[in-house]
């Protein structure tokens, strides 16, 4: 590549962060990343009656969980800035009026009273080529009319004008090339009435001013591409244009269509990077973070969805995904999402990353369940214990809470058929064995409990369940030995002696 490539993520500021969104992150950055070049975002802030308090914050909070952090945005700061699109109405405007007297554009003073009434009179209505020469606007209208209508500042909007019958093509870094009649598309508008752009003219000026070298979206803004191709073509030349790629969508589990966040609500898992409350309505939205999962899991598996690296490793850091990453490994079609192999993914890296990088969020978690551990030494080995066993965060919890709180209920039924007063014998000599050793460790354990059973010709296999009972309250936990080491030697004698109590009852 002769430059560094500029990308950027350009989103709007209407809501929780779908993972396709950040998947579209992703792949702008790994690109970005792996020629040594920018990232930058820019937030599309123009559709004032969909804004969100809080969706911009709850944007950056998310990159920053995932480690994409921007090169540039209105947080960062940057040479191009203003990155907030509100911020940089009065530009669009100056572009827009240039198109006007290019001939390319139109101003239309149709009220939307008129267009409503339009809609209900003629099915599947659009403002196109063929409907325009009907209505309300500069072309149709006399010249004075309309020099009149603008000094007395009558509301209006600017159009583009669409050529008729021309073919409109381009080559996408993903699907080659692809080309449109223009015939089939309608005259959009590009400057609303309120002065502020739509998405097809802030998105074309921005890249341009901005020197944006490559456009990384969704497949889904396909139908859009004549019209910013036109817009490139009539403000910039088309030599300016950054080079496109449409990536493929994240489809539903089944395959059948997109996947949404009703599709999450309805089969139980998130579609969000991170929990989402919607100010207006107070609804929430659980995120992946929140579900349990490790952000270094959560990068490496939407990389996977519609990307491999021609192998068939499946775990990449991130650092490495920028090492390997490139645009021709990406899938023209759709990637079904998986949360079973989602999990798997996160179960991978529990195991992979050091449990120092995740125990004070396991911490976090233990005191929301009213376990408070101020001993990270001991954390940490409790941690290392269980990781294999836990696929998400959330699962420690549940795994690692009876290391530091007793069991409030212990699983006698599990133990009673079996007992007898043998065995209860044993239990009140290993705990006066236990009392004596003078060497704390799982080993030492292991054989102090083998020995006494010989002696008491038990079988070691008899003994382990009723122990690990005694310990956890249940049939679940790592080796049994390794517990009553780290619960350590008055913790495992007095949980075994309350269960014998229990029994004896």
């Amino acid at each position: 590549m002769n430059k560094k490539p500029r990308v950027r993520f350009a989103p709007s500021p209407t809501g929780g962060l779908h993972l396709g969104g950040v998947r579209t992150v992703l792949f702008n950055y790994l690109f970005a990343k792996h020629f040594g070049g920018d990232f930058i975002v820019r937030i599309e802030d123009t559709d004032q009656g969909r804004f969100v308090e809080g969706a911009e914050d709850y944007i950056f909070e998310t990159l920053a969980w995932c480690g994409l952090e921007p090169d540039e945005s209105p947080k960062h700061g940057g040479p191009y800035a203003p990155y907030c699109q509100s911020e940089r109405k009065a530009i669009y405007r100056e572009y827009a009026e240039k198109l006007v007297a290019q001939g390319c554009a139109y101003y239309a003073f149709d009220t939307a009273e008129e267009l409503d009434a339009k809609r209900k009179e003629v099915p599947n209505f659009q403002y196109n080529q063929i409907s325009r020469a009907a209505l309300k606007n500069s072309l149709t209208l006399p010249e004075t009319e309309v020099k009149s209508l603008l000094e007395a500042e009558t509301k209006h909007v600017i159009r583009i004008k669409m050529p008729a019958n021309e073919e409109v093509k381009f080559t996408d870094m993903i699907r080659g090339e692809v080309s449109f009649n223009s015939s089939q598309v309608d005259d959009k508008v590009l400057l609303k009435a309120d002065g502020m752009p739509t998405y097809h003219l802030a998105v074309v000026v921005d890249d341009y001013l901005m020197k944006i070298t490559h456009a990384f979206r969704g497949e889904e803004w396909l139908p859009s591409a004549p019209v910013h191709i036109l817009l490139w073509q009539y403000l910039f030349g088309l030599e300016n244009m950054p080079e496109w790629a449409h990536l493929p969508l994240i489809l539903k589990p089944d395959g059948n269509g997109k996947l949404s966040k009703r599709d999450g609500d309805r089969l139980g898992f998130p579609v969000f990077a991170m929990d989402w409350t919607d100010p207006k309505t107070g609804e929430k939205t659980t995120g992946f973070k929140e579900h349990g999962f490790l952000p270094e899991a959560f990068v490496n598996m939407l990389a996977m969805l519609g990307w491999n690296d021609g192998t068939d490793n499946e775990i990449f850091s991130l650092q490495e995904l920028i090492e390997k990453f490139s645009m021709d490994r990406v899938h023209k079609s759709g990637a079904k999402f998986d949360y079973e192999k989602a999990k798997w993914y996160n179960s991978e890296w529990i195991k992979k990353l050091p449990v120092s990088s995740y125990r004070q969020q396991v911490a976090a978690m233990l005191a929301a369940n009213g376990i408070i551990v101020d001993d990270a030494k001991k954390l940490e080995a409790v941690l290392e214990l269980i990781k294999d066993r836990c696929t998400l965060l959330t699962d420690f919890a549940q795994q690692s809470s009876f290391f530091f709180k007793a069991p409030d209920t212990i699983d006698i039924a599990a133990i009673q058929p079996k007992w007898n007063e043998q065995k209860n014998l044993f239990f009140l000599e290993l705990i006066r064995a236990y009392e004596l050793m003078q060497s704390w460790d799982h080993e030492a354990l292991e054989n102090e409990l083998k020995e006494l059973a010989a002696a008491n010709q038990l079988k070691p296999g008899e003994l382990m369940l009723p122990l690990r009972i005694m310990l956890v309250g249940g049939k679940f936990g790592p080796h049994v030995f390794n517990i009553a080491e780290v619960l350590g030697k008055e913790e495992t004698i007095k949980r075994i002696h309350h269960t014998l109590q229990l029994l004896s009852k």
